[in-house]
């Protein structure tokens, strides 16, 4: 079997789903305590999930080694170096016995739609080979993206120049709302992870008083371009969350996230949380300047493995408020509650998305 030893891989913490999206599902205020035992239960349930499908899907930027394949062991073919569970994405570079091998030379396969690649093949009609070390041990060195998939979407774009330091980033409202704890970002060539958002005074104010009534859900400002539908914003201590713009006037949702609804008077702050507190270089990149305006991009994971998370941490969370002792019905009806409709998502997930035993064993 190939090896996979890494050289700045990064570090463990990816999640597959976000604290805004299980706070979402559960209806849940933010405060630090609840905050924290969310984190808690969405690492352990990425982690779960890993296991479950037999693969990380995460990108990660990495140097790996590989044994050459005709290593003496039998059932092994000289031009195709099987990766086992180290996937690929894309490659940036390859070598075999300290030589380079060019792009052309080699073969990404499976030959399908795209990644993961799960074995690198000799192009036969070149001269390229694997081996020719001084042992075949650690003989092919591969740097590339490894892992399932690489899906981005556009997320907005820095607010401020950046140099290698920053852990606080400041970025425009359609960032703010387009992502959250634990999201996975692209600036440039460098990867960050979401850890934390803190309120960032917008520049803005309400161009009219505002009622403590529900119906009062137009909030008039200078620029109605700076903000983003899905944005939440915060005036004094009440919350609201931005369900549409027309021109300079929001349409809100008031007293958002367990806030509570107040009146407010023209002029008064508008902040929204657009500093993010990120894990800078994460996933085997490399920290590096950043200027204003830089677009930001977030990566995406499948859509059953988004569902998946989100589904187990809700059932923990759940279930350790119960002290893991669910019930349904009452009285002579009561019965503990099975989660059958969470092991169905569980196999359908498994279906699309994991390693089957059989090519785990190839």
């Amino acid at each position: 079997m190939g090896s996979s030893l890494d050289t700045n891989t990064g570090q463990d913490g990816y999640w597959y789903a976000t604290r805004e999206e299980i706070k979402s599902e559960l209806d849940v205020k933010e405060t630090s305590r609840s905050n924290a035992r969310i984190d808690r239960a969405i690492e352990d349930a990425s982690r779960r999930i890993d296991g479950m499908m037999h693969r990380t899907f995460a990108p990660v930027t990495a140097t790996r080694f590989f044994d050459w394949p005709s290593r003496p062991a039998a059932g092994y073919t000289p031009w195709i170096l099987r990766l086992d569970d180290s996937e690929l994405i894309s490659v940036s570079a390859l070598s075999s016995g300290g030589r380079d091998i060019p792009d052309g030379d080699y073969n990404l396969e499976p030959n399908r739609s795209g990644p993961p690649f799960t074995r690198v093949e000799i192009n036969l009609s070149t001269s390229a080979a694997y081996g020719g070390g001084p042992t075949y041990q650690r003989d092919v060195t591969i740097t590339g993206l490894w892992g399932y998939r690489n899906t981005e979407a556009a997320a907005g774009a820095l607010a401020e120049d950046l140099d290698t330091t920053e852990t606080g980033i400041d970025v425009d409202g359609a960032t703010s709302a387009a992502v959250g704890v634990g999201s996975i970002l692209r600036i440039d060539s460098e990867r960050v992870i979401v850890t934390e958002r803190q309120q960032l005074d917008t520049g803005q104010t309400p161009g009219a008083d505002l009622t403590n009534q529900n119906n009062a859900v137009t909030v008039a400002v200078a620029d109605g371009t700076a903000f983003a539908a899905g944005e939440v914003i915060l005036i004094d201590a009440e919350k609201m969350l931005i369900e549409d713009i027309a021109g300079n006037s929001l349409i809100v949702r008031r007293a958002w996230d367990g806030s509570t609804i107040a009146a407010h008077t023209s002029g008064a702050t508008i902040y929204s949380p657009r500093t993010l507190i990120v894990t800078r270089g994460a996933l085997g990149t490399t920290t590096s300047t950043h200027t204003t305006a830089a677009a930001i991009y977030r990566w995406t994971p499948p859509g059953g493995i988004r569902q998946l998370c989100i589904a187990e941490t809700v059932t923990d969370l759940l279930q350790g408020r119960s002290g893991y002792a669910r019930t349904a019905g009452a009285g002579e009806n009561e019965r503990e509650a099975s989660g059958r409709g969470l092991a169905d998502l569980r196999g359908s997930a498994y279906t699309a998305y994991g390693r089957k035993a059989r090519t785990r064993g190839v």
